[in-house]
């Protein structure tokens, strides 16, 4: 049945037409039921000898579905009165409503799933599903992790998780509380989020994932939802957590934060008084060597530079290329935005950065700076420029912008090099700082 897992639903008409042609009515009546057969890879249960079982997906997916099947496929046995591999469910949500409005009720929920001779019947005084075989699923919510006291189970069913107030806590209680048969087990279906326990549980040796962005179940939702949330959140952090289902980490005191980000998002740039390219080379160029970080960025020059707007237009970096493959990526960025000036790091290339581009552009606009402090104290005065509202991105930014979250006072807490940040950096300096100084500095009195 695996082998064929989700293969009706993608078929040609025609293959379609010819297998239910040849099956009988009674296995025409349960086709429906058998969801093995209608899933998405990411819906169904990995192989192996797991404890935990994690969904994640974005809005829509099709995680309430897959978890409320699974607990299906738990507890119900070959016929309606026959047991299943499990007889006690904890099904845990942010709040006792959820629970029953979203897990049970809902319409991807536990009653909507079931066939009719194997519908569980809701008990509301006992907070309880009861199915025709005995098993028995309990209704939690994780505003009272408490409630897990004295209760023990063969298997749980837990309801985004990276949305609990008190996740630990109740994470850590169900634990416990999971403790009947030979294997107990759980499912989580959740939208990811930088949260500890979300983290932790998925780093844990006897977890397995599966993951799925909000388009692989475009065929069940409606046209005009995907169309909307794609022009308002595609090219967002925003929208690669709540549509792609991708977890987002923020370092612990980072400079920048995805919410921060969030909040200084736009559309497009107004007309800007200054357009520049910066660069932070790569020490060297083949395929094993750092990115080369190239940023573009604009300001708007109206006022003193105290009242001057940034905004982040494109990241264009580049790996594994040659030097003059990197020049040429930074001349290409340079027109395509009618920048003024390129401002390139020579911290490590000296005057060979500059011969570089001057090989492909020998008349470019160009400016060298030099790194006299580390890059957490560099990127600082910048990252207050994004607390004071001043700077604001475009979408695409998404891997520049991963970079930045993880950029903290005691240095970079990401893989590599933050080269993205560091030519970030540098553009907002040229444009931003550089100007502010200069118009801070007293002015000679005229004799």
């Amino acid at each position: 049945m695996r082998s064929g897992a989700g293969w009706l639903a993608s078929a040609a008409p025609e293959v379609v037409d010819e297998f239910i042609a040849g099956l009988s009515d009674g296995a025409l009546m349960a086709l429906p039921w058998l969801f093995e057969f209608w899933a998405q890879p990411h819906q169904l249960p990995p192989e192996g000898d797991w404890k935990t079982w994690v969904i994640l997906g974005g809005r829509g997916a099709g995680k309430t579905r897959a978890g409320a099947e699974w607990v299906r496929a738990e507890v119900e046995g070959p016929r309606p009165l026959d047991p299943g591999r499990s007889r006690r469910v904890a099904l845990v949500g942010e709040t006792f409503d959820q629970v029953r409005d979203v897990m049970i009720f809902g319409d991807s929920g536990i009653l909507a799933c079931s066939p009719p001779d194997r519908k569980p019947v809701w008990e509301a005084t006992r907070r309880r599903l009861v199915w025709p075989n005995g098993a028995v699923a309990q209704a939690f919510s994780a505003h009272e992790p408490e409630n897990l006291r004295g209760p023990q189970f063969d298997a749980a069913w837990v309801d985004e998780l990276a949305k609990w107030k008190r996740g630990e806590d109740v994470w850590d209680m169900l634990q416990f509380a999971l403790r009947l048969g030979e294997h107990p087990r759980q499912v989580v279906t959740t939208t990811p989020r930088n949260v500890a326990v979300l983290k932790q549980v998925l780093g844990n040796a006897s977890t397995v994932s599966t993951h799925a962005a909000t388009e692989a179940n475009r065929a069940w939702l409606a046209a005009s939802f995907l169309e909307e949330v794609r022009n308002r959140y595609a090219g967002t952090r925003l929208g690669r957590q709540e549509l792609d289902g991708e977890l987002l980490e923020d370092a612990e005191g980072a400079l920048w934060t995805s919410a921060g980000l969030e909040a200084g998002r736009v559309d497009r740039a107004p007309r800007l008084g200054r357009v520049v390219v910066a660069v932070d080379p790569p020490v060297t160029g083949h395929n094993g060597s750092d990115e080369c970080g190239i940023v573009v960025a604009g300001v708007v020059t109206d006022g003193p530079p105290a009242d001057w707007k940034a905004y982040v237009l494109e990241d264009a970096s580049v790996t594994g290329k040659s030097p003059a493959e990197w020049a040429r990526a930074a001349i290409a960025a340079m027109e395509r935005h009618g920048a003024e000036r390129l401002v390139a790091e020579v911290n490590q290339g000296g005057d060979l950065v500059e011969s570089v581009v001057r090989q492909v552009d020998p008349l470019v606009p160009y400016r060298a700076v030099r790194a006299a402090k580390g890059k957490a104290a560099r990127a600082e005065p910048v990252a207050a420029l994004y607390e004071q509202g001043r700077v604001h991105h475009l979408r695409g930014l998404g891997a520049l912008e991963d970079q930045m979250c993880r950029m903290t006072p005691r240095g970079y807490e990401g893989r590599g090099s933050p080269d993205r940040v560091d030519a970030l950096v540098w553009a907002l300096h040229e444009l931003m700082i550089q100007p502010a100084q200069h118009w801070r500095r007293p002015q000679m009195r005229s004799l």
